[in-house]
């Protein structure tokens, strides 16, 4: 197969590293990490850019290296090519393997930023967006309109407070480290906050399957001509919908 990746920059290590071993060829397009800062449908519209820029009949997918990521993928739409995707919330649940151990550890441990190679080289002073099961990084707006003013509020405040009491720094390891630099800021960061510091072994096994076209499991979405990407509200974290029918 051809391929187009097009991928957030945090993620440049891992990607590369798949890429090296996938048996496609695939030609690849970074993208500046502070687009995660922009809000959700800022950052769509941008990486539609993108997408729309790879010319028709070109590839036989075009491959994106992020996750859900703050709703930056929302109503993102395949015009002329099919999208393929992780169902992950963010690039934190890319890094551990997968939806399931990133929803499991997240739950037991509240309270925690994540650091990798990728957020200590290149993604340091981005707002770090974590999911919760039930808001799966959902905006206030996007929570009153389903909840209603009130509890929509309120769940706002009780899924978001995590953010203004750090308690805990997960370093998460992955194999691709060239030294100990990247683990030792991460150690000297936590003493500094006063945050308890934890290493974890992380996963390549989505770079590697998505680089590699092993998209069967439920662990990728696929997304045709004509479909466009919206956000889940349960475990499958991203789904597709109709645009419109495609003619020709």
């Amino acid at each position: 197969m051809k391929l187009r990746l097009i991928s957030c920059e945090v993620l440049y290590r891992e990607m590369c590293d798949a890429l090296a071993r996938s048996p496609h060829l695939v030609d690849t397009e970074f993208l500046p990490k502070g687009w995660h800062d922009l809000g959700g449908k800022k950052m769509a519209a941008l990486v539609q850019e993108r997408i729309d820029a790879v010319p028709r009949g070109a590839y036989d997918a075009i491959l994106l290296g992020y996750g859900l990521c703050g709703n930056g993928l929302d109503g993102i739409e395949a015009r002329h090519t099919m999208l393929v995707l992780p169902r992950a919330h963010d690039c934190i649940a890319l890094l551990m393997g997968g939806r399931d151990r990133y929803r499991e550890f997240f739950e037991e441990n509240p309270g925690t930023l994540y650091r990798s190679t990728g957020w200590l080289e290149r993604g340091k002073g981005l707002r770090q967006l974590t999911h919760a099961t039930t808001g799966l990084d959902s905006s206030l707006e996007e929570l009153i309109a389903k909840y209603g003013e009130e509890n929509g509020r309120y769940l706002y405040e009780e899924l978001t407070r995590y953010r203004y009491s750090y308690q805990r720094l997960v370093y998460i390891e992955t194999g691709l480290e060239p030294d100990a630099r990247f683990e030792e800021e991460a150690r000297w960061e936590a003493a500094e906050k006063g945050w308890e510091f934890r290493k974890i072994r992380g996963s390549l096994e989505l770079f590697r399957r998505l680089l590699n076209g092993e998209w069967g499991g439920g662990d990728f979405l696929l997304v045709q001509p004509g479909e466009r990407i919206r956000a889940a509200w349960d475990d499958r974290v991203v789904d597709v919908e109709t645009v419109r029918e495609i003619v020709g």
